[in-house]
């Protein structure tokens, strides 16, 4: 809660106003389930093969497959009622997938499944942090106390040194108005020229501070067999995407992450991109 109320007052959250929302409830889970005792946390991984869309334009990992919120939700459904199968009374239960104001990361750590890195993302030993993160909170207490794990960056610091933008200040420190992710993906007005420019190739999200760690480089585990990346998003040209109407839009991209920024978004990021390409190719030496 320190970190995130010095993200707010310094401003560091750009213009994503809900995270200045609900926050007495991130403090204090017990207000989204009474008699919370217990908070069970998940992770999953989406380390698919790593591809790109032709063209150089590139899209996050974890956009190019399906939907994740419907495959961990069911998952931990399945999760809990096993719980209450095995507990043999009724048990309360409430599963959170980004849906309610829960740290995550920080719940995480204190479950001993990982550990934050100094690019922010939550880390898990063997599998790196393409991840995607789940929490059943319970009335019913579990006892399963577990160390915490220590720093798994140790010197290292690529991402920070690899970061185009500089959006990671220090270690765990980001100011998500310079973050490529937050431009492509949460900022809902047009660019100003500027961020046009820090947006470089990535039309939605950015893996850059992922792609450099070692621990995702290194990582065993690999994805969860409904996450492998979609054809049809594989296959797009940035003429096709600047030409979709919103029917087409919807025809591609329900059910992926991208269909949450809409299509003016969308084109607005594939412009960006276009205009970066053309810059650095005048700019490459004869």
């Amino acid at each position: 809660m320190q970190r995130y109320r010095a993200m707010i007052t310094e401003k560091r959250h750009a213009e994503m106003d809900w995270m200045e929302k609900r926050v007495v409830e991130r403090g204090d889970p017990a207000l989204l389930l009474p008699g919370l005792k217990t908070i069970i946390s998940a992770a999953i991984s989406y380390n698919h093969p790593a591809s790109s869309p032709p063209e150089g334009l590139r899209i996050s990992r974890y956009a190019l497959i399906a939907d994740y919120h419907d495959t961990l939700r069911s998952m931990l459904e399945g999760l809990l009622e096993a719980i209450r199968v095995i507990a043999a009374k009724p048990v309360d239960g409430l599963i959170t997938i980004d849906s309610s104001p829960v740290l995550e990361k920080s719940w995480a750590e204190r479950a001993g499944i990982g550990k934050t890195g100094k690019n922010t993302l939550l880390i898990v030993p063997s599998a790196g942090s393409r991840l995607f993160l789940g929490e059943i909170l319970t009335d019913l207490e579990i006892i399963d106390e577990r160390p915490g794990l220590p720093n798994l960056c140790g010197s290292c610091s690529l991402c920070i040194e690899h970061c185009p933008t500089g959006a990671l200040l220090g270690p765990g420190v980001l100011d998500a108005s310079r973050c490529i992710s937050y431009l492509t993906v949460e900022l809902k007005r047009e660019f100003t020229d500027e961020e046009s420019s820090m947006t470089g190739n990535w039309i939605f999200g950015c893996d850059i501070c992922q792609d450099i760690c070692p621990h995702n480089r290194q990582a065993l585990i690999q994805a969860e067999d409904s996450f492998t990346a979609l054809e049809r998003v594989m296959s797009l040209s940035p003429e096709t995407l600047l030409e979709l109407t919103h029917s087409g839009f919807r025809k591609l991209f329900a059910g992926t992450p991208v269909y949450r920024i809409g299509l003016r978004r969308l084109k607005r990021n594939v412009q960006a991109a276009l205009k970066n390409q053309k810059k650095s190719k005048h700019q490459q030496p004869r």
